[in-house]
C-alpha cells in the first residue's frame, strides 16, 4: 500500500517516519520541535510530528506508544491508541503524558511515538430488542480472572 506523505516546513531536516525492522508493524514518528521541553511528572503535550498524511477511505492510522519509552522513563501516548482518520490532513501530534516521577526532556528528532496503519470496517447500525445470548453474557472488567482455572 502507498501512503501520501506531506513533510511540513518546520520539519524539512527530519527523516520521515520509518520501519526501524523489516518486521516492525510501527513506523517511529519524530519530535518536531524548536526547542527541547521537559515533560514535568504528571504533565501531557502535544507534541508535532511534522508531517500529514492522506489515509485511503477504509484506513485508520493509530498514535502508539514506544515501548522503551514507557518502561524506561513512564511516558506514553495518552489516548492510546489516538485515531487518525481518513479525512484528516492536519498535523501528525502525539499526546505525551509522562507518568513517572522525573521530568522528561523531549528533544528535536527523538523518536517520540509510533504509528500503526490499519483497514478497519464501516459499519451500518442495526437496532435489535435483544442481543444473542452467549457463555460470558454481560461480565465484564476481570470476569474470566487472572490465572488460568484449568491448574
Amino acid at each position: 500500500m502507498r501512503l501520501a506523505i506531506q513533510r511540513l516546513d518546520h520539519a524539512r531536516d527530519l527523516p520521515l517516519p520509518s520501519y526501524a525492522t523489516l518486521g516492525a508493524a510501527g513506523l517511529d514518528l519524530y519530535a518536531a520541535i524548536a526547542d527541547a521541553d521537559v515533560l514535568q511528572p504528571g504533565a501531557r503535550s502535544a507534541v508535532p510530528c511534522g508531517i500529514a498524511i492522506a489515509l485511503p477511505h477504509g484506513y485508520e492510522a493509530q498514535v502508539r506508544p514506544r515501548s522503551g519509552l514507557a518502561l524506561r522513563h513512564g511516558i506514553t501516548v495518552l489516548n492510546a491508541p489516538g485515531t487518525i482518520d481518513s479525512d484528516y490532513r492536519g498535523e501528525i501530534k502525539a499526546i505525551l503524558v509522562n507518568h513517572s516521577s522525573t521530568p522528561f526532556t523531549i528533544t528535536r528528532g527523538m523518536k517520540i511515538a509510533q504509528l500503526v496503519v490499519a483497514a478497519h470496517a464501516t459499519v451500518i447500525l442495526e437496532e435489535v430488542r435483544e442481543l444473542d445470548v452467549t457463555a460470558r453474557g454481560q461480565q465484564g472488567f476481570g470476569s474470566t480472572g487472572l490465572h488460568d482455572q484449568k491448574n
